[in-house]
């Protein structure tokens, strides 16, 4: 039986992942707080302010600054602040809104020399700052995962993949034949509407920010780019670590 095995955000877009237990999901929407802020660097477009989706190209990520994959974050929303933690910097929190210097000043000493610098905090107007142009819920197979880790010699983290909801109890790679159809787990329903092809960051290791895997040379070894889904919510509803998935 397939079931969630795991549910994650990212506060900010490519600057920490944080466990989840349960959340409502709202049709049409991506995952609340998930990229509810991004970072765009110094060589962002000028355009770039927040108010509509735009290329992750313009933000600070971990394809170009692999230590980004190291911090994990902690939300609290009532309150409008997030803590970052990463192994070589001490923990902050702050409300990205209104400190956004503090964090600048924290993330500096892990971005790459040469590579664009991280500039300015920009809030999501409406919706996450996904890769996809829609708004979306990132989703993978833990047994693909794992395949992919025996073909490289290594154990993978599932993190390295920044996906909102992992799935377990599936044979390797069947969710490649998913797409277009539907998704129910708990009160939600998902339709599924492509693969994720992937980037750099997955080469680094999210416990260290080392680029440790040839993630990118496996997957294209087996002729794609490819690792997991982008579903959009078509009805609301909350799902929780446990629940079951089925495919429809």
């Amino acid at each position: 039986m397939t079931r969630v095995a795991a549910i994650w955000r990212h506060p900010i877009k490519a600057h920490g992942f944080e466990a989840l237990d349960r959340v409502r999901l709202g049709a049409g929407e991506t995952l609340p707080w998930d990229r509810r802020w991004a970072v765009a660097h110094d060589a962002a477009a000028p355009e770039v302010d927040g108010t509509g989706w735009t290329s992750c190209n313009n933000f600070s990520r971990g394809a170009k600054a692999p230590q980004l994959m190291a911090i994990s974050a902690v939300s609290d929303v009532e309150a409008g602040t997030v803590t970052l933690r990463h192994p070589q910097r001490p923990d902050l929190t702050f409300d990205p809104d209104s400190q956004a210097d503090a964090f600048l000043d924290w993330v500096r000493p892990l971005m790459p020399e040469g590579r664009a610098q991280s500039a300015r905090v920009l809030r999501a107007e409406a919706q996450g700052m996904t890769d996809s142009d829609f708004p979306s819920i990132s989703i993978i197979n833990l047994a693909s995962g794992a395949d992919l880790g025996t073909r490289l010699g290594q154990d993978l983290s599932p993190l390295r993949w920044r996906a909102n909801i992992h799935l377990e109890g599936l044979a390797p790679w069947a969710e490649r034949d998913w797409i277009g159809r539907r998704l129910r787990i708990g009160g939600a329903e998902f339709e599924l509407r492509e693969a994720i092809i992937r980037c750099r960051a997955t080469t680094a290791n999210p416990e260290t920010g080392e680029r440790d895997a040839d993630t990118l040379g496996a997957l294209k070894a087996m002729g794609h780019q490819e690792f997991g889904l982008y579903g959009v919510v078509t009805q609301s509803g909350e799902i929780s670590v446990g629940d079951v998935a089925e495919v429809f």
